[in-house]
């Protein structure tokens, strides 16, 4: 006892732990200070505070521990029934000198040293069923997240599949929207060889409009030079009426040409304008093509998504495999080391494990069924509580189908409209453009 490998604890410390972890109601109460010093008292106090130690750290009912006791130990006293199973339970304390003589005559340092052993042994307990309670609470979120990632995929395949009532739809607004395109790559055809035209129509008005300018310069020239000339030269009559009526015709024919480019001009302008507004319809048709593309880039996110999770799964499972493989080894571990005490133990006490086999055989018994009835109650819950949970899960997720499915129902509507109006928009306005190509075509 004189090298310790756990710290020894003052009575105070001793008394408000045990009040507070082991016993409970009357007994918590009426356990003091004054029980353990200045010397322990030679009462059942100790005798209790062992006994509750055992019923806590082996699971099983004071009245199995009284029936074992009236059953099987008539002639002996009770400190002897709870000095046995003390035996085998204080060496896992790191306390190997325990006897009888630490019941029936305390002593306060031999007692201090072994509620602390005790006491040390409750907080390790207390950190490993921590410890496994969230190993196994990491395994049941991961179980979780598993189901979680099954009803996505169902969902996702619910959205993506098409229902075979609407495949046919579907296959027509395919086929709706590849003549769509094909029309609009026409149309853009179209477009770009009217804006070539219009270009070429551009060069040659701003040809003849500097040829007019030439022409503004020369008349403007000439009407100087015949002022010049009338001033110097007296010339006769006829000749002067003849170049009057020259300038007159030349003048006519300049002003019917600039009334003719003029005409062409606004018809250039019109046509400008019929573009614009060709450009304006093939735009949105490139906008709500755009909105189709958005939809499928959101749809391959969500698979992207769900093989992000996926990933992720599969980590996890690693990680619990490795946990698994871990908590196996400290368990192989410790049995190696309950072994070798075991045998130490029952080397120095066979003569003694005899009397007593018969006993330890029916409360292992009792601890079994206790064990058994526990996990079958918890089992129970955990099956109810599971249930009830999945009940909800399904009707949730019913609601959810039914919301996203009328979402589409209407999505689709919303398409199938607007494909009709640019069917229509489409057609008149080849009319209009088929129109406008008859009258150029006349007018060149």
């Amino acid at each position: 006892m004189t090298e310790n490998t756990f710290p020894v604890y003052t009575a105070e410390a001793i008394v408000t732990f045990y009040r507070a972890e082991v016993l409970t109601g009357q007994e918590a109460k009426h356990f003091t200070k004054s029980d353990l010093t200045p010397a322990p008292k030679v009462t059942s106090v100790l005798q209790t505070l062992y006994m509750r130690v055992l019923h806590l750290l082996y699971r099983f009912r004071p009245e199995c521990h009284s029936m074992v006791r009236a059953a099987f130990h008539q002639g002996t006293s009770s400190i002897h029934v709870s000095s046995v199973p003390m035996r085998q339970f204080l060496p896992m304390c790191l306390v190997y000198d325990f006897s009888l003589n630490d019941l029936l005559a305390p002593k306060k340092q031999k007692t201090l040293t072994i509620l602390s052993a005790i006491m040390n042994f409750l907080h390790f307990r207390k950190q490993r069923m921590d410890v496994v309670l969230e190993k196994q609470a990491k395994f049941v979120s991961c179980n979780l997240t598993t189901e979680a990632i099954r009803e996505a995929e169902k969902k996702i395949e619910l959205l993506t599949t098409i229902p075979p009532e609407q495949q046919a739809e579907a296959d027509e607004l395919a086929a709706a929207l590849s003549e769509l395109q094909a029309t609009t790559m026409h149309e853009y055809q179209e477009v770009n060889v009217k804006n070539d035209c219009i270009a070429e129509w551009k060069t040659k008005i701003a040809e003849k409009s500097q040829k007019l300018a030439q022409l503004k310069v020369d008349v403007s020239n000439l009407k100087e030079d015949i002022g010049r000339l009338k001033s110097q030269i007296v010339e006769s009559p006829e000749e002067l009426k003849s170049q009057m009526e020259k300038m007159r015709e030349n003048v006519k024919n300049i002003k019917n040409s600039i009334k003719e480019t003029d005409e062409r001009v606004v018809e250039l302008q019109n046509m400008v304008q019929s573009v614009t507004h060709t450009e304006a319809e093939i735009q949105q048709m490139l906008n709500l093509l755009q909105d189709l593309e958005s939809s499928m880039n959101n749809t391959k996110q969500r698979q992207e998504t769900l093989q992000e999770l996926t990933a992720q799964y599969e980590k996890k499972q690693k990680e619990l495999k490795n946990l698994c493989v871990e908590e196996a080894q400290v368990k192989r571990a410790q049995g190696m080391k309950l072994d070798k005490e075991s045998k130490q133990n029952i080397r120095r006490q066979m003569k003694k494990e005899m009397k007593e086999q018969h006993v330890q055989d029916v409360l292992g018994q009792c601890n079994q069924i206790h064990q058994k009835r526990e996990e079958m109650a918890d089992r129970i819950q955990e099956i109810s509580r599971e249930t009830q949970q999945l009940k909800a899960k399904i009707q949730s997720l019913r609601d959810v189908c039914s919301k996203e499915t009328e979402k589409a129902q209407a999505l689709y509507d919303t398409l199938s409209s607007s494909m009709d109006d640019l069917h229509r928009r489409i057609e008149m306005h080849i009319v209009d453009l088929k129109q406008d190509v008859t009258k150029m075509s006349a007018n060149f």
